[in-house]
């Protein structure tokens, strides 16, 4: 029988601190979708060039950044070492959901893909184009990253590279979509309850992780020693990477669109009390 410490199908086995510099994960196929992905938005912010709403310096620098930190998430040493630690998966789910998919959302990469393929373009932004469906977008996000940091699912992505990517592609889809629905230009109360039920679910999920009195990553149990962790302070660093930020994230966006909210029926109560004054 296989021992599943040792089944690692995706980024090697567990990297010592004295190599890790050396592991970088330069898997062909995911750098070559990788600049897949840089061309055909190169290609598409050229042919959105002279149409109604061409692509903005600032939107291209929002791509360039989240596709260069997602690039990096994937194929820099972070990725074996998350074979070692917890938390350092953690860490890249972290980048990837929280930091990169906003980022490529504002730089319109639909837009730019649908202007590549040549489909006709309607001057929606990616925002626009993506049914406003807030709470739902929310929930999908919540059931996959609650899914794949499952002890079974999770310790599955060690064994089958379909799963680790499967994982990858799910959850940062997932991230998108949420984050295509939070960056609307037009806040609403359905979003500032979206972005309060993703603080909630995630602040939850990384507090149940920090806060288990015992570990449960079984990939982990002989992998973090090296690193001067016991399984239990990875699993309770992970959890609070996992808490924190994504929490704190989400609720500052909350703050924002409620904010928005209130400032638009103020100056609704205002126009209508002037209306009245008037006659």
């Amino acid at each position: 029988m296989s021992d599943p410490l040792t089944v690692v199908a995706c980024c090697g086995l567990p990297p010592s601190p004295a190599e890790i510099w050396t592991r970088w994960h330069l898997d062909p196929v995911v750098v070559s979708l990788l600049f897949v992905w840089l061309a055909v938005y190169v290609v598409g912010a050229r042919m959105l060039r002279h149409k109604e709403r061409p692509l903005t310096r600032r939107e291209i620098v929002f791509f360039c950044a989240g596709w260069t930190i997602a690039a990096l998430a994937l194929v820099s040493p972070l990725g074996p070492l998350s074979v070692s630690l917890f938390s350092a998966r953690a860490t890249q789910n972290v980048i990837l959901t929280l930091i990169a998919a906003p980022l490529v959302v504002a730089g319109r990469t639909l837009d730019a893909a649908v202007a590549a393929c040549l489909i006709e373009y309607s001057g929606r932004t990616w925002p626009q184009r993506i049914p406003a469906h807030p709470l739902r977008a929310a929930a999908a996000f919540a059931v996959l990253l609650w899914l794949w940091q499952s002890p079974v699912a999770y310790a599955a992505t060690f064994s089958s590279t379909l799963l680790y990517w499967t994982m990858q592609v799910t959850l940062f889809a997932s991230a998108c979509w949420l984050w295509s629905t939070l960056l609307r230009r037009e806040s609403t109360l359905v979003v500032g309850l979206a972005s309060i039920v993703s603080s909630v679910q995630i602040g939850l999920l990384g507090a149940l992780i920090a806060l288990s009195p015992r570990p449960f990553y079984a990939p982990h149990f002989l992998t973090t020693d090296a690193w001067g962790l016991t399984p239990l302070q990875d699993q309770q660093l992970g959890g609070a990477i996992l808490w924190v930020p994504g929490s704190v994230l989400f609720l500052v966006v909350a703050t924002i669109a409620l904010g928005r909210c209130l400032s638009r029926g103020r100056s609704t109560a205002v126009r209508v009390t002037s209306q009245g004054t008037a006659h």
